[in-house]
């Protein structure tokens, strides 16, 4: 398997030569704790989330996504925010695939299942709010999840 390299605001990244639209799901269940995976292509932390098929609406990819990479099957239930920033790139070394950063962020309670890991994700974890933060990650990962901690009442679009 290839690794995931994320670049940001970098001069030494690769100029992308891809966009594609994806989804990330902040993941919550009844306690508030937030689904959690790390992710076995770099080792960070991340909540779920994946490309958005051909055919496939937001919420069904988001949904698709969680129950592939966790185990958990949920319902989304809101808007995180919109992340399209071009100076975030992020390199696929096993096919050379430089992505500029679009991702769409929803949020989700869960209804079913068990963590449990996938080839996309070593570990699956619900980790409490007051301690993601001491997670590793990514800043897009720290931002977004931040944007969620936050509670603002308009969606982040960016």
């Amino acid at each position: 398997m290839g690794k995931r390299i994320d670049f940001y605001d970098d001069p030494d990244a690769p100029a992308p030569n891809s966009l594609v639209p994806s989804v990330n799901v902040v993941v919550t269940n009844t306690a508030g704790d937030i689904l959690m995976i790390r992710r076995s292509d770099n080792g960070n932390w991340a909540v779920p989330g994946g490309a958005i098929d051909l055919g496939e609406s937001l919420p069904n990819a988001g949904i698709r996504e969680t129950l592939e990479e966790t185990g958990i099957v949920c319902e989304i239930t809101g808007l995180v925010g919109t992340y399209t920033d071009p100076r975030h790139v992020i390199l696929y070394t096993s096919n050379g695939e430089a992505r500029q950063e679009f991702s769409i962020v929803l949020t989700a309670q869960a209804v079913s299942g068990e963590p449990t890991p996938s080839s996309e994700s070593t570990e699956v974890q619900w980790v409490p709010r007051d301690q993601v933060a001491d997670l590793k990650m990514d800043r897009s990962m720290r931002l977004r999840i931040g944007h969620y901690l936050d509670q603002a009442v308009k969606p982040h679009i960016g």
